[in-house]
């Protein structure tokens, strides 16, 4: 599957957000999108599932633009993301969140119809829940869960839409080392079979992940490149990395 991104610009007020991005998600690579607070990462991955539209610039799914479909229309279209901070339902059971996920993608899904009754969102939870490594969690409620494996869940939750596209937007934020190493395994097997586009902060993450680097810097793509490549660049040095090794 490839997502395709082209001159992207989208202003709020007399504000820039982003400002002419253009970026391509391919399936079996890894392209994340880094940068300072306020760089327009997020505002990026809006923009690809659909709110708001861009005011400038188009989007292609396979070749076909995409740019006016609603959100709704791009989740099942292939295109599914996470969100920064947690989604979920603390008093259902992790199973029960992830099947939620997955009834909301079914085309045709009658309200009148039982979620118990339907045995195909159920199996696509379990999948989603084994995917993620929670299978055993799978009777707990979602309220209980350790936070790293809440953001496992909410992994899971995109996973359930059955995606070809995944767009995560900072999944590891807020968890300590020894949270982090699961998900990052996970990320990196995600990522040899959807196309994903990956938004962190943690650097070691990002250059144990990403095929590709995009930096933004005030909504604007300051360069892009391989991680060796960004980890070379002056001008990404010393706008964003620092003096990091």
């Amino acid at each position: 599957m490839k997502l395709e991104a082209r001159g992207l610009t989208r202003r709020f007020g007399g504000l820039i957000a982003v400002a002419d991005v253009s970026i391509e998600l391919r399936t079996g690579r890894a392209h994340a999108v880094i940068g300072p607070n306020g760089a327009g990462k997020s505002t990026l991955v809006n923009l690809l599932f659909g709110t708001p539209r861009p005011d400038e610039g188009r989007i292609f799914l396979n070749g076909t633009d995409i740019t006016l479909l609603p959100a709704w229309r791009r989740s099942r279209a292939g295109i599914g993301r996470s969100f920064q901070r947690t989604n979920l339902f603390p008093a259902m059971t992790v199973l029960e969140n992830v099947r939620l996920a997955a009834q909301g993608s079914v085309h045709g899904w009658r309200l009148l119809r039982g979620a118990r009754e339907d045995r195909g969102t159920r199996d696509t939870a379990v999948a989603a829940l084994d995917q993620v490594g929670l299978t055993a969690f799978a009777s707990d409620l979602a309220g209980a869960l350790s936070h790293g494996q809440r953001r496992l869940l909410e992994i899971a939750l995109v996973l359930a839409t059955s995606p070809g596209v995944l767009l995560l937007d900072e999944p590891l934020a807020g968890l300590g080392a020894e949270e982090t190493a699961p998900v990052v395994t996970l990320l990196r097997t995600l990522a040899t079979n959807f196309a994903m586009l990956l938004v962190e902060h943690d650097m070691d993450v990002v250059f144990a992940v990403a095929d590709e680097i995009t930096v933004m810097v005030d909504g604007r793509v300051l360069e892009t490149g391989t991680p060796d490549a960004i980890r070379r660049s002056g001008p990404v040095r010393d706008a964003y990395l620092g003096h990091r090794e």
